[in-house]
């Protein structure tokens, strides 16, 4: 497993979203979920329309951990949701591949966002980059590591500021600011 990065640049974020667009819906909509969720490839790959469409709130069991997690729906997610799946069945996955109707895969899903963000110059980027890069942005936004701690299920503050690359961004600062 590569180690990726959360893409902390909110203008390389909006051309990789413009460069998924450009591919297809679906593409551009995998990553608005991800970085709008945080929630693993995992658990949103076997999503639906129906546990998403006209909801506040997602309600799902975490692949990883067993555990429910609940979920806000933001309104500017919901009328993304609404957009995008206006036309959809309730049984229809959200990131379903053209060809068979079921879920993309997770390779599939790295693939997609790998190669675009190489394209716009972005590397160690993966499918855990959109969690990452929610969790980064949160935690710009409002300072709060204990409710980010809690959204991603961590045991202690300081794992989530390594995991969400706060930890490094500081590391890369002292060490460019330190000489001899």
């Amino acid at each position: 497993m590569n180690f990726v990065e959360p893409i902390r640049d909110k203008e390389k974020l909006e051309e990789l979203k413009a460069l998924l667009k450009k591919q297809s819906a679906r593409n551009e909509f995998l990553l608005t979920f991800g970085i709008n969720t945080g929630l693993r490839i995992s658990d949103i790959l076997p999503l639906k329309v129906a546990d998403v469409r006209g909801k506040s709130h997602l309600v799902i069991t975490e692949k990883k951990t067993g555990k429910p997690k609940r979920f806000k729906i933001n309104q500017s997610l919901r009328e993304t949701v609404q957009s995008y799946t206006k036309d959809m069945d309730d049984e229809t996955y959200l990131i379903a591949s053209e060809k068979r109707g079921k879920p993309i895969s997770r390779v599939r899903a790295y693939q997609i966002l790998n190669g675009t963000a190489r394209k716009i110059g972005l590397s160690e980027i993966g499918t855990h980059s959109l969690r990452k890069s929610f969790g980064y942005h949160f935690y710009q936004r409002t300072r709060d590591i204990a409710t980010l701690q809690m959204i991603f299920n961590h045991s202690h503050p300081a794992i989530t500021l390594k995991y969400i690359g706060i930890t490094q961004d500081l590391i890369d600062k002292a060490v460019e600011d330190f000489s001899l």
